[in-house]
């Protein structure tokens, strides 16, 4: 069975850097796209990004793009998302998510198995 354990959240500053592991277990990562979504408390999840399962395609909100970038280490079975130049606006939960297509409207209906989180704090 697929599970997926997210780490490195935290609590930094706008503009600084954290980077988001994502840990698949029980399967081979390179036979899935790996999606990235954060929820805000009284707001739906959102996409933020996805990679295709060999890495070859990669998507992102308008929101992040030029600032977030996703990466895929199949021979590690490790997904990656860097945030830089960290905004208050991206403090939420975020969440990767194992699915078959990344699209850039990322259905997460699309996505069969999901992580349990991690925080993403962005205060001064």
């Amino acid at each position: 069975q697929l599970q997926l354990v997210e780490s490195g959240g935290g609590l930094v500053q706008p503009g600084e850097s954290l980077k988001l592991t994502c840990v698949a277990s029980g399967v081979i990562l390179e036979n899935y796209a790996i999606g990235w979504f954060r929820q805000v408390p009284g707001k739906e999840r959102e996409g933020v990004s996805c990679i295709s399962n060999r890495g070859v395609t990669t998507r992102y909100a308008d929101s992040v793009k030029g600032r977030f970038t996703i990466s895929k280490d199949n021979t590690r079975n490790t997904a990656f998302l860097q945030m830089d130049n960290l905004k208050t606006e991206d403090t939420a939960v975020y969440y990767c998510a194992a699915g078959y297509v990344c699209r850039p409207d990322f259905r997460e209906h699309e996505y069969d198995f999901w992580g349990q989180g991690t925080q993403v704090t962005v205060s001064s």
